[in-house]
């Protein structure tokens, strides 16, 4: 069965407006591999559970599967996480709330674009007046070739500075306005989804320069608030079969899908197929957790060992 029509709550940054809306999945939802959405109603863990959760970027690309952001926030929501899907398109966030609703979890959706600090300060604002807390903070927002991204003699001033910002700015202004609730609170994890492209081989610079640049924003998080309580560490993902890897490289490059999935699937030593949305999730749900609590200023891949083959 199609989950029920379901009522859920919008939150726009300095507004609040309720929606009410007949939802129906998208069929890579209501039917797929274990770990698809499904007919699951109720979340199966409780790692989780009470923790109020920011997903930044929870919206989804256009596609045939699902993005790494909407996974990760309906993971978290099963894992009983409290989830704010984050993302500047409301429609997308609020259909990512609405499927974590339809499940039984608990979600709200908030507008924001995270290159423009003001939203940002008021999206903070509005999860600290509705939950009073922020535990964890998920940032997953980034972009690579369709930004304009080129090899350095190639790439122009505009290209260059449009990926720095929403790959690294972005996500700095983020940490810089929710870490204060987590060192008051003296708790807290922050997850920043950077890219084995920062040290595999790749071709454009801009991307693999943010992306380096995101984990060493994670690691000075991680050591100037480890005395605080708060954790922050940084996830890899390699070759992920997503609407933004796969359709964007249809797009760019003209090639059928089923080759670039193929081309894909042939770099990944690990069953030779590219990793799921599913298995980014699964990683940041433990690292989020209590059972990664001693946990803090890593780079875990999830990468299939494909950054493992590089080797000295």
């Amino acid at each position: 069965m199609l989950p029920r029509p379901i009522e859920y709550t919008n939150f726009r940054c300095n507004e609040f407006i309720s929606v009410k809306r007949k939802y129906r999945a998208p069929l890579y939802l209501q039917r797929g591999p274990a770990g698809s959405i499904g007919k699951r109603k109720t979340m199966p863990s409780n790692v989780l559970e009470n923790k109020i959760a920011i997903v930044v970027g929870a919206g989804q690309t256009p596609g045939s599967t699902m993005g790494n952001g909407r996974a990760t926030a309906i993971a978290f929501a099963r894992a009983g996480a409290s989830v704010v899907a984050v993302d500047r398109d409301m429609a997308s966030a609020g259909e990512t709330a609405g499927l974590i609703l339809a499940e039984g979890g608990q979600a709200m959706a908030v507008q924001a674009d995270i290159t423009s600090e003001a939203a940002i300060v008021a999206m903070v604002r509005q999860v600290m007046e509705t939950h009073g807390r922020i535990d964890i903070l998920h940032n997953n927002v980034g972009i690579a070739g369709a930004g304009g991204d080129a090899p350095v003699e190639d790439i122009s001033v505009e290209a260059f500075d449009l990926l720095a910002n929403l790959n690294l700015k972005g996500m700095m202004l983020t940490c810089k306005h929710v870490l204060p609730a987590m060192r008051a609170q003296r708790s807290g994890c922050v997850l920043n989804v950077a890219s084995t492209a920062a040290y595999a081989l790749y071709p454009n610079v801009a991307y693999k320069a943010t992306k380096m640049g995101v984990l060493g924003l994670t690691q000075h998080i991680a050591m100037t608030y480890a005395e605080h309580g708060v954790r922050a560490n940084a996830i890899l993902p390699g070759l992920i079969d997503t609407p933004m890897a796969i359709e964007a490289r249809v797009r760019l490059t003209g090639k059928p899908r089923e080759q670039i999935v193929a081309e894909r699937n042939a770099m990944v030593p690990l069953r030779g197929r590219m990793g799921t949305s599913w298995d980014v999730a699964h990683a940041a749900v433990f690292l989020a957790s209590d059972q990664a609590g001693f946990i803090t200023g890593v780079q875990l891949p999830v990468d299939g060992g494909a950054l493992a083959r590089l080797g000295p």
